[in-house]
């Protein structure tokens, strides 16, 4: 089976706009994330996928192979869609573009999921959440039943605990990973669909893989990375890097 793995990276970021060529200790934000994916030993091909002239250049400038795509895309989704119609991927992962410290085990371990059951429409990952960080919006949970599928996603803090001297044995609240696995069959559904009313609601577009009645298989993480969102990220990442002995 043919497994892409495709980086959606557009300039129009709300909050850090430009990011993707953002200097991370040296080097475009962009180019630290390729070179991680590239530890990734399933992938049969690595592209970026973008709409802007000046991200193709700095991606082509370092040996990447780059698909340009059309700019009015509503999610990085649609975007990687775009990139793979011509491709006969048979599995196809959506790396986020502003995770230089991705871990391309979990790339691994999440295409190794995808490629031994033939039951899974998809995969994503979730990391050990604490309980003082589960209400805040900005962070995605998940809910999964004893098979890891996930049950639902959202920004509210699932599940709700009613008893204020309820004690878990162990992590109750999981952060969800943006990270995805589609078959490439599943994903044209995906993106052919509209969104649903609880996507549009949560403003969450994975729960219309769970609307259409897509399996998603969450793996569990110890390791929720660093993301890149605004300018003040930018020396935590690279302290990270520092730390990790590849600044």
């Amino acid at each position: 089976m043919r497994v892409v793995g495709v980086i959606p990276s557009r300039w129009g970021s709300t909050r850090f706009p430009g990011k993707s060529l953002a200097l991370i200790a040296g080097k475009p934000l962009i180019q630290r994330v390729v070179e991680r994916c590239r530890g990734a030993r399933r992938l049969d091909d690595l592209l970026v996928a973008t709409d802007d002239d000046r991200i193709r250049r700095a991606v082509e400038g370092f040996g990447c192979r780059v698909v340009m795509t059309r700019g009015n895309h509503p999610s990085g989704t649609d975007r990687v869609a775009e990139a793979v119609r011509h491709d006969p991927a048979d599995v196809v992962v959506n790396i986020q573009g502003d995770e230089p410290l991705i871990d391309p085990g979990l790339i691994d371990c999440l295409v190794a999921g995808m490629l031994f059951n033939s039951g899974w429409d998809m995969a994503t990952a979730a990391s050990p959440l604490a309980a003082e960080e589960a209400a805040r919006a900005t962070i995605c949970k998940v809910v999964t039943d004893a098979e890891g599928r996930a049950l639902y996603f959202s920004r509210a803090p699932i599940p709700y605990i009613r008893e204020p001297d309820f004690k878990a044995a162990g992590t109750i609240f999981w952060r969800h990973i943006g990270i995805y696995v589609y078959r490439a069959a599943f994903l044209k559904k995906l993106v052919a669909a509209p969104p649903c009313l609880l996507e549009r609601a949560e403003c969450l577009e994975q729960l219309r893989a769970l609307h259409l009645g897509g399996r998603i298989k969450v793996e569990e993480t110890r390791h929720s990375g660093v993301g890149v969102d605004m300018p003040s990220d930018v020396p935590l990442v690279e302290a990270a890097l520092r730390d990790m002995g590849v600044a």
